[in-house]
């Protein structure tokens, strides 16, 4: 059996895995608030677990793997988009949730084998609530419910912060209901046009993080193996999890294992809509980008390091795709090559992995190539269609290069409007063109559109 050995944060040492139940291993990662798009950090989880999740799979069985991803769908950046839109909640909670299953479908993500939504266990929530008061972890102000954290000898372990340290570095203003800065809510009191439910401490609604550990206990127990979710989640939300849940259950352990992948930037810088840089999944498969070009520059930076989106990564994941499936059109799936399963066992090294695919395929092993690649979630036939149309790599190149001919005879020809046309162009279809004594040279920026060239 394939050696699997993990990152822990818990530990923060590399740990081999061994499952509690090898017969039911139990994954939990956090999904998305279900209030607009997800833009393209969003999906790095999706596509770093998915690999996880193929990777178990794989290694003891398709139906000895649950992987629980959740949607929130109860939270106050839903309540503002409500009031913006003039909108129902559900209207709107099931429209997100579609538009994000459409875009990870469209990355070759695998359906999770649970996807809870919050407000189908809002019973679980306040039961689970109602305990950690019952046991001295919780109490009730002012209509809300809040967890004490110094009832917690544990508190600040995963994030490996102390209480002190964490006070001296908060910035938020204490509630004058807290017993301590750092308590955290559980329970809140809803107004009339706010989402609420009944329970034992009036009509309200829960707070943020309760309602992953009480998921979790239903769906995977109060012991399971993994938890994943993006670096920003460590702390609060994944830390305060860890103590509701150890102290609602201390029986068991909550997660074994967690993971947690790093941010995602855009040509080198992080993505902000004041730098202009901010996209969503979607963005991108409506310029003409494939899903599965998407998941392959995913694939390339390993889960742990800040991965870096840019145009030219995409156009050269495009070129080496088509050559991939143009070699593996017709065949007959062979085996996972034993280096491929090597990498992702070290904890789920896909650039390794990568690596080892164009071994593969300079070695003309179609058949191995196609099987190894799967594992990986690219060269499945069901994200083929894209490569039956023209090489766009080839297009764009040849579309630009026509376009500066005609920019530098405009300027030969004193037309200089032509020419600055020509520039604002490029510029607007996010195309770099620098001028140098050699002629000039481009690349594609981050919001590349290639719609926008077409008038020019």
């Amino acid at each position: 059996m394939t050696k699997i050995r993990f990152q822990n944060t818990r530990t923060r040492r590399k740990d081999a895995f061994s499952p509690i139940d090898p017969s039911d291993v139990r994954m939990y990662v956090c999904g998305p608030t279900v209030y607009d798009r997800a833009h393209l950090g969003n999906a790095r989880p999706v596509v770093v677990f998915d690999v996880l999740f193929r990777l178990l799979r794989h290694v003891y069985g398709a139906d000895h793997v649950t992987y629980v991803r959740n949607f929130t769908d109860v939270d106050d950046k839903i309540n503002t988009r409500a009031a913006e839109t003039g909108r129902p909640i559900r209207d709107i909670t099931d429209e997100t949730i579609q538009w994000y299953l459409d875009d990870m479908g469209a990355l070759g993500a695998l359906t999770p084998t649970h996807m809870p939504r919050a407000t189908e266990y809002i019973p679980q929530m306040i039961a689970m609530i109602e305990t950690l008061i019952e046991r001295g972890h919780a109490y009730e102000a002012e209509g809300h419910v809040l967890f004490d954290v110094t009832s917690d000898g544990n508190y600040g372990s995963l994030a490996r912060r102390s209480l002190d340290d964490m006070k001296a570095g908060a910035r938020v203003e204490v509630a004058p209901y807290k017993r301590d800065p750092m308590d955290f809510v559980l329970w809140k009191p809803s107004t009339g046009d706010q989402p609420g439910w009944d329970s034992p401490w009036g009509h309200g609604r829960p707070g943020w993080h309760i309602e992953c550990s009480a998921m979790a206990f239903d769906l995977l127990g109060e012991s399971f193996d993994i938890h994943g979710g993006g670096n920003d989640l460590t702390f609060p939300h994944h830390e305060n999890e860890c103590a509701q849940s150890r102290c609602a259950h201390p029986e068991g352990g909550f997660a074994n294992v967690w993971l947690h992948n790093e941010m995602l930037q855009v040509e080198g810088r992080k993505m902000s809509k004041s730098l202009g840089n901010f996209f969503t999944v979607r963005d991108l498969l409506d310029q003409g980008i494939p899903g599965e070009v998407i998941r392959f520059v995913f694939l390339g930076t390993h889960y742990s390091k800040p991965m870096d989106w840019t145009a030219r990564k995409a156009v050269d994941a495009e070129a080496t795709l088509r050559k991939w499936r143009k070699m593996t059109d017709g065949v007959a799936a062979g085996n996972v090559a034993p280096a491929v399963l090597d990498a992702l066992g070290d904890d789920l090294n896909t650039p390794g992995a990568m690596a080892e695919l164009h071994r593969l395929a300079a070695g003309g092993n179609a058949a191995d190539l196609k099987a190894s690649a799967g594992l990986l979630g690219i060269l499945d036939e069901t994200l083929g269609e894209w490569a039956a149309a023209p090489d766009a790599g080839d297009a764009v190149a040849a579309r630009i290069e026509e376009l500066l001919a005609a920019r530098t005879q405009a300027r030969s020809d004193r037309d200089f409007a032509r020419a600055d046309a020509l520039r604002d162009g490029f510029a607007a279809a996010g195309v770099v063109v620098k001028d140098t004594p050699e002629g000039p040279v481009w690349d594609l920026g981050p919001k590349f559109d290639l719609s926008k060239l077409e008038g020019l």
